[in-house]
C-alpha cells in the first residue's frame, strides 16, 4: 500500500517579541505580526531565512505608538491592542482574528490556511535573436515577443491564503469588475489589470474587518464549492494587513492610513466633462464650447482624445500644428469661456517619433518595447519633460492617462478570451517586459510619473489624471479611474453601477465613465458590440444616454464621451424636445449640488470618506441592502436609483409598449426618507415603487439631511457661493460640513480652506450654522444662508463667520 506523506505544518517552535510585536519560528518558514496601530496588524509568512525586504510602492505605512501584549499557553498565542486580538495556534499557525469583546471577525479554517508554493522564475534573455510580431490594436501598433530564449532568475513563490468566512457575511471590493456582481460572496474574481477590469488588492467585510494584501501580481478571490481563498501569483512572501473596521467607512480610513490620503481634485473636475472621439482641430474644440455658452448649458472642461500628434506620430506629446495651430490660443480662449482643456497621453511611443527616439538614447524604453519604463526615476522624469515640454506649456490643464495597464492582450483575440485565459494572458504578457512581482503596479507608477512631474513645476494647478487602470496608493496622485471601452447596452449600464460601486469600496475615491458608452455600433471585433447601428438618431438610444446622464450627473466625477456619434446636448435633439431638455436638467442639477459635491470631496481629503459608497456603508445593520447593486449613497445624504431598462423606445427607434414608467427602490435603515423631487416622506426598511419617467431619476434623501446648493450657473468659474441655499429634511438629527477653497492649487495642505458645520436638531426644530473655520484666499466675508425646512417653511440670514442659531 501507499505510504501517506504527512503535509508540513506551520507548528511554532520559539516565539521572539519585537518593538513592534512577535516573530514565530516554526517548523516550516517563518511568521512576522506587526502592529501597525490599535486596529491594524500586518502579518508576513515566508520559507526564507529572512523576510523580503521589497519595494512596496504604494504604501506609506505610518505605525502609532500604541501598545500591545504579547503571551501564550500550551495551545495558543495572543497578540493583541485595546482593539484588536489576533489568536495564532501553535499547532499548525492557524490565525483567527477577533475584537476586543472576544467576536471572531476572521479566521482562517481549522487545519491553518497559509501556503506558499515554491516555483523557479525565468527572464527574457535579451541578447539572444527574438521572435516578434508586429500588431495593430486599439491602443497603437505594437510589437509582441512570440518565442525567446529565457535565463534562469530566482525562486518566487504561489501564495494561497484560505479563509473561513462567516454566514451571511458580505465581502465588497478588489478593484473594477465587468461581470456586475456586487457582493462577491459566491464568485470567482480575477484581479488583474485590463481595459474593462481595475485591480485592486484591497477588500471590505460586513464581519468588522478589511484586507489589504501588500502584492503587485495578479491574483485569484475565490468563494465557492473549490473553497474559499486568495491565490497570489507571484510573490516572495504571503504579505497582508488586517484592519478591524467596526464600519466599512473605518476600513477606509485604514486603508488610507497605509496608503496615503486622496489628493484634493480641483473644483472645476466636478463640472461636466465633454468628450468626444474625437475632436479634430483647435477651432472644432473652442465652437464646441462656444455653442454650449450660446446655449446656456454648463460646461466646466473639454477633452481632446488621441491624435493631437501629427499622422502616424502614435504617443508623440506634442501638438499636429497643421490642426492644432496655435495651442496658447487655443487653451487662452477655452479659458476666457470659463473652461479647461485635458488632453488624451499614452505610455507607447511609435518608433517614428522624437519622444522614442530621446527615451531610447537615455536607456529609459522597457526591454524590446515601445512602453516607457515607468518603474524607473529616470523614466518617470523623462516622459514627465517631454508631456511638459509638448503640451503642458501652452496652458494645458489636466490629463488622460490612456492605456495605463499598460498590456491588454484581450484586444488582440477575435472572441472574447474566458476569464481564466485572460488572466494567464495578462500576466504572461506583462511579466516579459516587467519584474513579474509587479505586472500590476504600472498604472501607479505612470500616476506618480504625472503628479511629481507637475508639482515639480507648479503648485496653482491641482494634478487631474483621467486614467484606466491603478494600483495601491495610486488616490494620492490626483487620479480619476474610469471603466474603459464599454459597450451600448442597457445590460452594461446596469453592470456598471456595481462595478464602480467595488472600485470606490477598493480605497479610489474619484470614478467615472464613458456617459452613453464608448462602443455604440456593432463591429468586427468582440469587443465593438452596441446595439444602436443609427447612433444619436436612434430614438432608442437617446434614451440610453439620457438615463446613463442622469446616472453620471451623480458620480464623483460627470464625464461623456465615445465613438460611432456625437455625443454635446444639440445631438440628441432641440430645446423644448424630451431628450435635450432631461439632458440640461441635468448638467444644471449638478452645478446646483455643487456646494454639497464639492464639501464632500472635502471629506475625501480631510476625513478620508467617499463619495460613492455601496449601501452596506451607510446600513450595514440592514443586511437586506448587502447585495442591492442598482442603487448607492452619494455622500451621506442622497440614495440614487438608477433606471436600467427601456421605457419608451428599443433600439431602431420601435416604441415600447405598455412598460410602467417607474422601478422598485428599497429604502434601508429605520429612518424617514423624502423623495428629492416631490418632498413626500416614506418609512425606511420598505420596497417602494418609484415614479421614474424619463425626466425623473429616483432620488432619495434621508432624514436630518442638509443639502446645499447654488445658484445656477454656466460652470464653477462663475458659481457664485456668497449666496447658498440650505434645505433641511426633517425626522432625525443630522450635521453637514459646507466645504470651501479657492478651487485649485494646493495652499489647502497648508490649511487654506474653511468649513461651516451646520447642524439640525430635530426636537428643538433648530438648524445652527456655526463659526466658519479657517480660511483662504479671496473668501467671501460674507455670505447668505437661504435654509428651507422641509413642511417647516425658510428663512433668509446674512452669515458673517459666526455662529447663528435658526429656529423653524
Amino acid at each position: 500500500m501507499l505510504n501517506a506523506v504527512k503535509p508540513k505544518r506551520i507548528k511554532i517552535t520559539a516565539m521572539q517579541q519585537t518593538a513592534r510585536g512577535i516573530i514565530l519560528e516554526t517548523e516550516h518558514g517563518r511568521m512576522k505580526c506587526e502592529v501597525i496601530t490599535s486596529d491594524i496588524i500586518r502579518i508576513v509568512y515566508t520559507l526564507d531565512k529572512e523576510f523580503p525586504a521589497k519595494e512596496s510602492y504604494g504604501l506609506c505605512e505610518k505605525t502609532e505608538d500604541c501598545a500591545f501584549f504579547a503571551a501564550e499557553d500550551n495551545t495558543t498565542i495572543r497578540l493583541s491592542t485595546d482593539r484588536l486580538i489576533l489568536e495564532i495556534t501553535k499547532d499548525n499557525g492557524r490565525l483567527v482574528y477577533k475584537d476586543n469583546t472576544g467576536k471572531v471577525l476572521l479566521a482562517e479554517p481549522e487545519q491553518g490556511g497559509k501556503y506558499l508554493i515554491p516555483y523557479d522564475s525565468f527572464t527574457i534573455d535579451y541578447t539572444e535573436e527574438l521572435k516578434v510580431e508586429r500588431i495593430k490594436t486599439p491602443d497603437g501598433e505594437k510589437e509582441i515577443i512570440k518565442e525567446a530564449k529565457k535565463l534562469y532568475d530566482r525562486v518566487l513563490y504561489h501564495s494561497r491564503m484560505e479563509l473561513a468566512l462567516t454566514l451571511g457575511e458580505a465581502v465588497y471590493g478588489f478593484g473594477q469588475q465587468e461581470e456586475g456582481t456586487l457582493n462577491l460572496r459566491g464568485t470567482r474574481q480575477y484581479v488583474h489589470q485590463g481595459n474593462l477590469k481595475i485591480a485592486m488588492p484591497f477588500m471590505m467585510s460586513t464581519n468588522g474587518y478589511s484586507l489589504l494584501l501588500n502584492t503587485y501580481s495578479p491574483f485569484i478571490f475565490n468563494d465557492n464549492e473549490y473553497g474559499t481563498y486568495i491565490y497570489n501569483e507571484a510573490c516572495e512572501a504571503l504579505d497582508f494587513y488586517f484592519i478591524k473596521s467596526d464600519t466599512l467607512a473605518d476600513g477606509m480610513k485604514g486603508y488610507r492610513k497605509l496608503s496615503g490620503k486622496a489628493a484634493m481634485l480641483p473644483k472645476w473636475a466636478f463640472g461636466f466633462m465633454q468628450s468626444l472621439e474625437r475632436y479634430e482641430t483647435q477651432q472644432e474644440m473652442i465652437e464646441t464650447v462656444e455653442k454650449y455658452r450660446e446655449l446656456g448649458v454648463p460646461i466646466d472642461s473639454i477633452v481632446l482624445d488621441w491624435n493631437s500628434w501629427e499622422d502616424g506620430m502614435w504617443g508623440q506629446k506634442t501638438f499636429d500644428f497643421s490642426r492644432f495651430p496655435d495651442p496658447c490660443q487655443l487653451t487662452k480662449r477655452l479659458h476666457e469661456l470659463g473652461t479647461k482643456m485635458m488632453i488624451s497621453i499614452w505610455p507607447n511611443m511609435s518608433r517614428k517619433t522624437k519622444n522614442y527616439e530621446e527615451m531610447k538614447e537615455a536607456g529609459t524604453l522597457l526591454p524590446r518595447s515601445e512602453i516607457y519604463d515607468a518603474f524607473r526615476e529616470e523614466g518617470r522624469k523623462l516622459y514627465w519633460k517631454q508631456a511638459n515640454d509638448g503640451l503642458f506649456q501652452y496652458g494645458i490643464d489636466s490629463w488622460w492617462c490612456d492605456s495605463s495597464e499598460p498590456y491588454t492582450p484581450e484586444w488582440s483575440h477575435k472572441i472574447k478570451p474566458e476569464p481564466d485565459q485572460n488572466y494567464m494572458a495578462f500576466h504572461e504578457s506583462a511579466k516579459t517586459y516587467l519584474n513579474e512581482l509587479y505586472t500590476n503596479a504600472y498604472p501607479l507608477l505612470h500616476a506618480k510619473a504625472i503628479y511629481e512631474g507637475q508639482r515639480g513645476v507648479t503648485d496653482e494647478k491641482r494634478v487631474t489624471n483621467l486614467t484606466r487602470a491603478g494600483y495601491t496608493g495610486q488616490q494620492k496622485y490626483g487620479t480619476i479611474l474610469w471603466s474603459g471601452d464599454i459597450t451600448a447596452k442597457w445590460s452594461t449600464l446596469k453592470k456598471q453601477i456595481p462595478a464602480g460601486l467595488n472600485l470606490c469600496a477598493s480605497g479610489m475615491p474619484y470614478w467615472t465613465l464613458d456617459i452613453g458608452a464608448f462602443f455604440v455600433k456593432q463591429g468586427e471585433l468582440w469587443f465593438w458590440n452596441g446595439d444602436y447601428e443609427e447612433g444619436n438618431k436612434d430614438l432608442g438610444y437617446r434614451e440610453l444616454y439620457t438615463r446613463w446622464y442622469q446616472y453620471g450627473a451623480f458620480l464623483p466625477v460627470f464625464r461623456s464621451h465615445g465613438t460611432d456619434t456625437r455625443r454635446e446636448i444639440w445631438q440628441f435633439g432641440e430645446k423644448g424636445t424630451m431628450f435635450y431638455d432631461v439632458i440640461e436638467k441635468f448638467t444644471k442639477l449638478r452645478y446646483r449640488l455643487m456646494p454639497y459635491i464639492y464639501s464632500l470631496a472635502g471629506k475625501v481629503y480631510l476625513e478620508d470618506e467617499s463619495m460613492m459608497r455601496l449601501l452596506a456603508f451607510d446600513f450595514k445593520e440592514d443586511t437586506a441592502c448587502y447585495d442591492i447593486a442598482d442603487q448607492y449613497m452619494f455622500g451621506d445624504s442622497l440614495m440614487i436609483c438608477p433606471v436600467t431598462e427601456p421605457m419608451y423606445y428599443k433600439a431602431q427607434s420601435e416604441p415600447v409598449e405598455g412598460t410602467a414608467k417607474n422601478r422598485t427602490v428599497y429604502l434601508p435603515g429605520t429612518s424617514l426618507w423624502y423623495d428629492f423631487w416631490t418632498d413626500r416622506s416614506y418609512q425606511g426598511k420598505q420596497s417602494i415603487l418609484a415614479a421614474a419617467p424619463i425626466d425623473i431619476i429616483p432620488v432619495y434623501v434621508k432624514a436630518g439631511a442638509i443639502l446645499p446648493m447654488a445658484r445656477p450657473c454656466e460652470s464653477t468659474a462663475t458659481m457664485d457661493e456668497s449666496v447658498i441655499e440650505l434645505k433641511i429634511y426633517p425626522g432625525a438629527d443630522g450635521s453637514f460640513s459646507f466645504y470651501q477653497d479657492k478651487g485649485d492649487g494646493y495652499d489647502y495642505e497648508k490649511g487654506s480652506y474653511a468649513t461651516i458645520e451646520f447642524t439640525w436638531k430635530e426636537a428643538e426644530r433648530t438648524l445652527t450654522i456655526g463659526a466658519r473655520k479657517g480660511s483662504f484666499a479671496k473668501m467671501p466675508e460674507e455670505m447668505t444662508f437661504k435654509a428651507e425646512v422641509v413642511g417647516k417653511g425658510s428663512q433668509e440670514i446674512l452669515y458673517k463667520g459666526r455662529e447663528s442659531v435658526l429656529s423653524f
